[in-house]
């Protein structure tokens, strides 16, 4: 059951906007509300503003890949659609308290937080809660509300808006980007939890139990789902060389051989947190929980892929026990690893050139836990700063700091360089909500030599047949599009791409028959690929209504080649990276860049 909750009034109203078919009650439907009920331009941070916070038809039903809730505002960092998506249990714990979606507006007079508890949504004060941290809230709402309920937190970070504040689920399950935490904060509102036992409706048990059986039966056999599941994990960067140019090396600026160490899966022993919050329904177990032996909080160490390159390589850092500790502070305090570490470079290289006196250094590893506290508390003048982003905190620097902030439409790039993988680059520049890394798969998978070769197939289906990893062509950009578009059908069902095709075990056929056995209704990868239209479209108007963009990348990645390495000579040719985005638009059907 949907809600419109009134945080200014208290108002809580039941609503049949997800009786409508087509959007599943995911992303689709929070962008039409986000549209529909807002005006053009509103300050995220307006009253006005709305939150969509959902598990829709499909998050939270017991198998493989369904474990995921949407989180969807305008962001503060960017402007436009701002989506995040947390693994774990909170839309299992969603549907089990009765409510598929919510929609909220409005602030609250005092700190409080949502409780949804058996198909009923009230609000309650949280004054209590002021400045905890994400595990703090978390026990202290379990301790009211029972041990198994699921929370959405925020920390300080969210409180005190920082504009890449992140919500964070079960303790260790981040919605980590775009700041919707910082949403959250202005609202006034600390925490959604869900309290209750209900079942999520499944059309077809037996079928839904085959299909989990044989994706269990095909782990193994599978090189990521292997990865993903075993030790130390798909998380961990451990052992194997990570080639010159792939990742970014302190802010994208050594494009040569990195001087860091990589991580032994040895580093990890002793350092596994005990959870039972893994992802219901999934025997993947991707994303496991790390922290040093000392760490002060040590069950919010989710580790997702992301985190060693953002707080580790790009800051120069290569000591694992310095990265899992800032990882785990990073989701205490309600920090998006990708925009705090992306923002510490930029700070650490203008700091190298001149430009921020008395900035931090690059490979400081033991400064590393002061500046996180200072940024999620915006404490000082350099806390403060860094706490708007590289973007905002370029403009304010000036004198040429723009050319050091890797942001597109304002938001902090992972830490795939785009550079060998230029389909991750288009996809960087153009998905009309920032850039985000698991938006479509990566080149290198797809090349003929060195790509996953069971995965070909798959992706053929889709029209993104086997291709060089490093061409940039008009091609490239058709098939990067239909990539996206893939994957954007998957965040509009909250289908995990962790454990989706082309390259893990939930294939295509798969897919359409997980969505019908849940459903009941008849569904086909024509859908499938409809609904991922209708997600980027709905996201591309907005952020056309809003002014959001350029679709474009940082200067760097079109003037400064690899230099060594399998990925030597590497760089995006600005003409044909124009004539490739030309033909990614044309293939969605757009007309022109915002």
């Amino acid at each position: 059951m949907p809600f419109v909750v009134d945080l200014t009034s208290g108002n809580v109203d039941k609503d049949d906007f997800c009786a409508e078919p087509g959007h599943f009650g995911g992303s689709i439907l929070g962008l039409r509300l986000l549209t529909e009920r807002t005006p053009a331009g509103l300050d995220p941070y307006d009253p006005r503003a709305l939150l969509y916070v959902a598990a829709g038809a499909l998050g939270g039903t017991l198998a493989p890949g369904l474990a995921k809730a949407v989180f969807l505002a305008k962001s503060p960092l960017t402007g436009v659609a701002g989506e995040a998506h947390a693994l774990g249990p909170f839309a299992a714990g969603m549907r089990a308290a009765g409510a598929g979606a919510l929609a909220v507006s409005g602030r609250a007079e005092r700190l409080s937080y949502l409780l949804v508890q058996d198909g009923e949504v009230t609000l309650r004060d949280a004054e209590a809660l002021r400045g905890l941290g994400t595990a703090a809230t978390t026990d202290v709402l379990r301790d009211r509300h029972g041990p198994h309920a699921r929370v959405a937190a925020i920390g300080p970070a969210g409180e005190n808006l920082v504009r890449y504040a992140s919500v964070v689920t079960d303790r260790a399950f981040a919605a980590g980007r775009y700041g919707l935490g910082a949403v959250f904060g202005a609202k006034n509102l600390k925490a959604v939890v869900c309290a209750g036992d209900a079942a999520a409706p499944v059309a077809d048990p037996e079928a839904l139990a085959r299909l989990t059986l044989s994706y269990r039966g095909d782990m193994a056999a599978n090189p990521l789902a292997a990865l993903q599941v075993g030790q130390p994990g798909y998380a961990a960067w451990a052992d194997d060389p990570i080639a010159p140019g792939y990742a970014a090396v302190r802010n994208f600026s050594v494009a040569g051989a990195p001087g860091l160490r990589v991580p032994r899966a040895r580093d990890y022993d002793g350092r596994a947190v005990a959870t039972t919050g893994t992802c219901p329904g999934c025997p993947n177990d991707c994303l496991k929980v790390y922290a040093p032996p000392g760490a002060a909080e040590r069950r919010t160490g989710g580790l997702g892929q992301e985190a060693f390159l953002s707080l580790g390589w790009n800051l120069g850092i290569d000591d694992v026990d310095a990265v899992l500790a800032a990882n785990a502070r990073c989701n205490d305090l309600g920090l998006d690893v990708v925009s705090l570490g992306g923002t510490l470079a930029f700070a650490m290289e203008c700091a190298e050139r001149g430009l921020l006196p008395g900035g931090p250094a690059f490979g400081d590893a033991a400064a590393l836990p002061g500046l996180i506290d200072d940024v999620a508390a915006r404490s000082g003048a350099l806390g403060d700063l860094l706490a708007e982003g590289s973007a905002r905190a370029a403009r304010r620097i000036g004198r040429g700091s723009q050319a050091y902030a890797m942001t597109v439409k304002g938001a902090e790039m992972p830490c795939f360089d785009p550079r060998p993988q230029p389909g991750i680059g288009l996809g960087y520049a153009i998905a009309p909500g920032g850039p985000r890394y698991d938006a479509l798969e990566h080149d290198l998978d797809f090349d003929p030599v060195a790509g996953l070769g069971y995965s070909f197939p798959e992706a053929a289906r889709i029209g993104a047949a086997p291709a060089p990893a490093g061409t940039l062509d008009e091609e490239r950009g058709r098939r990067s599009a239909r990539l996206l578009r893939l994957w954007s059908g998957l965040d509009a069902l909250n289908i995990c791409v962790f454990a989706s095709s082309p390259t893990r075990p939930l294939t295509l056929d798969r897919l359409t028959s997980l969505v019908t056995a849940v459903l009941g209704a008849g569904f086909s990868l024509e859908d499938l690929l409809t609904a991922g239209q209708a997600r980027l479209d709905g996201m591309r108007a907005y952020a056309l209504r809003e002014g959001g963009g350029p679709d474009d990348l940082p200067a760097r990645f079109h003037d400064e080649p690899v230099t060594a390495g399998p990925h030597a000579g590497a760089v995006l040719d600005r003409t044909a990276f124009t004539q490739a985005r030309t033909a990614f638009y044309k293939e969605l059907g757009w007309s022109a860049e915002p």
